[in-house]
């Protein structure tokens, strides 16, 4: 018999930054664009088959995202989110919002340098040369709705400047609905409730209003419910519940799910994105369920959970949030270096791989310790503790 949770022991879930860090990497290699004119070489040309399901890697991000949120209020007695709405907004504002914006404005001091270039001499932004996940050229109404985390909502402005950025808007919102809607469903009516109310809010507007705020992929609200629903599931200590997490196969559910998930994605089937989505969203869900039962109950971890607690995985999701906010100017600008060496298709591709991760890794790194880590809650509790020391009265002297 397992042991029951100690709901007061404190719980490392090292696999999850792991599997963070590696979904930001996939998305890196996403948004390479290795083709100039020529046909790549057969083995580039196959890896880039697998390289066309960037929405899985954000669904990760946003369930991952559902699960951490929901586990502090599974594992507390109350139900609600730590201290109030309002500490809650500021935790969660510190933790996004700083970076963010930060990597706007390197992405429009970028554009500010190239509208100068191009003013003052003979350089002209060659679109084929710097095509991938950033543009030198929006509109006034493209920054203003960057700066209020909109753009996302529209499609003339959610794939402008930056357009990873799109998915933060979205994470953004969530943030909102998730105390104010979904855990208050979640605790008069259940978790099934909330995850049902999650995607009836998010398809509504695509299936009553022609699409509306589509661009925004609304149905990552369900994904994230999938991601509060497994943290409820791995962490409650209501009967039903228990018995579904000790009973089921999570692993093979998550298998099976995975499988669906790529099947709906075939374009051949003329299926609404949403749908492999969200069963990439039920996998993601069921695959931490497995991994953090792995953990709860002592065993000895499967390849796959080893793999997500790498150091090397571990530290890459570190850095995953600032990977990902800054890849798409850096593997832009790699791009139109290597454009003007004239290099074969082969080689073209071979180089952009390369020099574009490391790169953008290089930068990430940079940048998480100039503008993420300083607003990390460790790192802002332990530097308050190191200054609470330092003022002691047996520890300061008179000048």
């Amino acid at each position: 018999m397992n042991k029951p949770i100690e709901k007061s022991s404190r719980l490392r879930l090292h696999y999850l930054d792991g599997l963070r860090g590696l979904a930001a990497l996939y998305v890196v290699l996403v948004h390479i664009e290795p083709k100039l004119g020529a046909t790549l070489p057969l083995f580039w040309s196959l890896f880039g088959k697998t390289l066309k399901y960037g929405g899985f890697a954000v669904a990760i991000f946003i369930a991952l995202s559902g699960y951490v949120l929901m586990l502090p209020v599974s594992r507390s007695q109350s139900g609600y989110i730590s201290s109030t709405l309002v500490d809650y907004i500021k935790r969660r504002s510190r933790r996004i919002l700083p970076p963010y914006y930060a990597a706007l404005l390197f992405s429009l001091l970028l554009a500010f340098a190239v509208f100068l270039l191009e003013n003052v001499s003979e350089f002209r932004w060659n679109e084929i040369a710097g095509e991938g996940p950033f543009s030198p050229k929006f509109t006034f109404i493209d920054v203003l709705s960057h700066l209020l985390l909109v753009h996302n909502l529209s499609p003339v402005t959610h794939m402008t400047i930056n357009p990873p950025m799109w998915s933060v808007a979205t994470e953004w919102q969530i943030y909102f609905i998730f105390p104010l809607i979904l855990l208050p469903v979640w605790r008069r009516f259940g978790l099934l409730a909330s995850v049902i109310t999650a995607f009836v809010i998010s398809l509504l507007p695509i299936y009553l209003f022609n699409g509306l705020f589509e661009s925004a992929s609304p149905w990552y609200l369900g994904v994230f419910a999938l991601g509060m629903a497994a943290a409820e599931i791995g962490f409650s200590t209501k009967p039903k519940l228990v018995e579904m997490r000790n009973s089921l196969p999570w692993g093979a559910l998550s298998i099976m799910f995975n499988l669906v998930a790529f099947i709906t994605e075939w374009r051949k089937l003329g299926l609404h994105i949403w749908i492999g989505h969200s069963f990439f969203g039920i996998a993601s869900a069921c695959l931490f369920i497995y991994c953090t039962k792995f953990i709860t109950d002592g065993k000895k971890a499967p390849l796959i959970l080893k793999i997500f607690e790498h150091p090397l995985a571990v530290d890459l999701g570190t850095i995953s949030y600032s990977l990902y906010l800054t890849h798409g100017p850096i593997l832009s600008l790699v791009r139109y270096g290597l454009f003007n060496l004239q290099l074969p298709a082969g080689a073209f591709a071979t180089a952009s791989y390369l020099f574009g991760t490391i790169a953008s890794l290089i930068f990430a790194y940079l940048f998480y310790l100039l503008f993420e880590k300083p607003f990390m809650s460790n790192f802002l509790q332990k530097r308050k503790l190191q200054d609470t020391n330092f003022q002691h009265p047996t520890n300061t002297k008179k000048l």
